[in-house]
């Protein structure tokens, strides 16, 4: 029997290509996302797409139950839906806080919600969770971005113990540097918030960081869609998988370094 995915956020970036490469490796994959005017490529690619908005309750619910209607399972979810907006503590409006948190973190967490009993039935399931390297420490502007992804890292960890009885796997994917719109959205977003106050100094030096990141680093998202197929198809995925440029060398330099002396080098990127 093939195996039943719902992957959020497949109109773009590394949803889509993970929607693909899974549906190229026999999975029977529901592409889900806001944007379904994007996602006619993955038609033809096999994967079947659905409407889906992660802040809306009747959204989420509707599109879950429609999987389960017709496949009677769902074996794998993908939370990959989010994005990063950027701006200083000071700046940014506490309701687009609150969005971001609707979007990467309590639509994340109702979506397992809404899987977790199917999967308790099957006694068996995998619940994967993009992160970032970004879920293990802090850079200026991105407060509300790594408070999410902070969020995410403490509700996979604690979720992975809980659901371990039932057999089902919870995993964490921590990409770096990856070439999609989530840059050029962080960009803008901080330009548009703090690029004009008081931090407009340091922030234009973290845009310039951010862009040469896009055109001269960043690793494409099927870096990061063959991790997640390896996370998918594992006996005993492992919790975490890092990967993208610079991800592993950034988070072994997290484990080792004083958090002043890592601050240090986070700031000496932004010239």
């Amino acid at each position: 029997m093939k195996k039943v995915v719902l992957i959020t956020g497949a109109s773009a970036g590394i949803g889509k290509e993970t929607a693909k490469l899974l549906a190229e490796n026999g999975f029977v994959v529901y592409g889900a996302a806001r944007r379904v005017e994007k996602m006619e490529d993955l038609k033809s690619a096999g994967v079947r797409v659905i409407e889906m908005d992660v802040t809306v309750e009747n959204s989420m619910a509707k599109g879950v139950k429609e999987i389960l209607n017709i496949e009677k399972r769902i074996d794998i979810l993908i939370n990959n839906a989010g994005y990063g907006s950027y701006g200083a503590l000071e700046d940014v409006p506490l309701s687009e806080a609150r969005y971001q948190f609707e979007v990467n973190i309590f639509g994340l967490a109702r979506l397992c919600q809404l899987v977790i009993p199917t999967m308790r039935a099957q006694h068996s399931g995998k619940i994967i969770n993009i992160s970032s390297i970004g879920g293990s420490f802090g850079e200026p502007h991105g407060c509300w971005y790594h408070a999410t992804k902070f969020a995410v890292e403490g509700l996979s960890d604690s979720l992975r113990m809980e659901l371990k009885q039932f057999g089902i796997d919870v995993v964490i994917i921590k990409p770096g540097a990856i070439i999609t719109e989530w840059n050029s959205i962080a960009r803008e977003n901080m330009m548009k918030v703090s690029g004009n106050t008081v931090y407009k100094d340091l922030v234009q030096k973290h845009v310039k960081m951010f862009k040469k990141a896009d055109d001269k680093i960043g690793s494409l998202p099927i870096v990061i869609a063959k991790v997640i197929l390896k996370a998918t198809v594992a006996t005993n995925p492992k919790p975490r998988y890092a990967a993208g440029a610079g991800a592993k060398v950034i988070l072994f330099l997290k484990s080792i370094l004083s958090d002043r002396m890592f601050d240090r080098i986070v700031l000496s990127q932004m010239k």
